[in-house]
């Protein structure tokens, strides 16, 4: 279930919850990735209030919101790089993009193996993707009164397996919203303290969003994970010709 651009707008944008959400959100993306210099960098469903930090320095920086979702002009007061596209076909050519960050995406896609492999093909060699859900252990996916308690809420687990299964490798995770997902003054105010602490405690299940960095994984897997490499066989031949070091997809 897609939730109508202007609820995701008036949530992140005019309300205390949904500022205190994109502030914590936004700052383990940060740290995540602290550098986007000269880089592409592409957000799917409703990213933007991740993108922000990567407009002054990255190469370009591109928003695509879903049909099913609708699209906002963004950023505000500034030359508009937010498009209405296709959820599985969307217009940038295969290898365009080094950094890529879905939120609001893949948890309310109709097709979400579909919406993987989109992803992959427009990232690059070596790009890397970060995918924001909601936890399934998490209080915020049972809350009706923001955009993560609509779709399907991962764990851990199910969300690396899916990814495992689109040729991602999933690199490092973490969790953040560790506020209960109240409007109510005093627990907005004490939420950095919330942040701070849940952190220090816990990864995992106690945060109400995962975040899952994962790279493109560009050769063929054997059972162990690791590339399959192709042996060269000895012989007064060997050298004259080349042989493949591995696979490619």
């Amino acid at each position: 279930m897609h939730l109508d651009v202007v609820e995701l707008r008036n949530f992140y944008y005019r309300t205390g919850l949904g500022r205190a959400a994109q502030r914590a959100i936004r700052d383990q993306v940060v740290q995540l990735w602290p550098d986007a210099a000269r880089q592409s960098v592409a957000g799917f469903g409703f990213a933007v209030p991740l993108l922000r930090p990567f407009l002054a320095d990255a190469r370009r920086v591109i928003s695509m919101m879903p049909d099913q979702q609708g699209v906002m002009h963004w950023p505000a007061g500034l030359p508009n790089v937010s498009a209405l596209v296709p959820e599985t076909r969307w217009p940038l050519q295969t290898g365009f993009v080094d950094k890529l960050l879905v939120m609001h995406g893949l948890e309310v896609s109709d097709s979400p193996d579909a919406l993987l492999e989109e992803c992959w093909r427009v990232l690059g060699p070596g790009g890397r993707a970060m995918f924001v859900v909601p936890n399934r252990a998490g209080l915020w996916s049972r809350s009706d009164s923001t955009p993560f308690g609509y779709g399907r809420p991962y764990s851990l687990g199910q969300l690396e397996t899916q990814l495992r299964r689109a040729r991602f490798v999933p690199e490092r995770h973490t969790a953040v919203l560790f506020q209960p997902p109240s409007h109510k003054r005093f627990w907005l105010r004490w939420g950095p303290v919330w942040e701070r602490i849940g952190r220090q405690i816990s990864s995992g299940p106690a945060g109400g969003v995962l975040i899952v960095e994962a790279s493109k994984q560009v050769y063929a897997q054997t059972g162990s994970g690791s590339p399959e490499a192709v042996r060269r066989k000895g012989g007064v031949l060997e050298g004259l010709r080349p042989v493949p070091e591995a696979k490619p997809v």
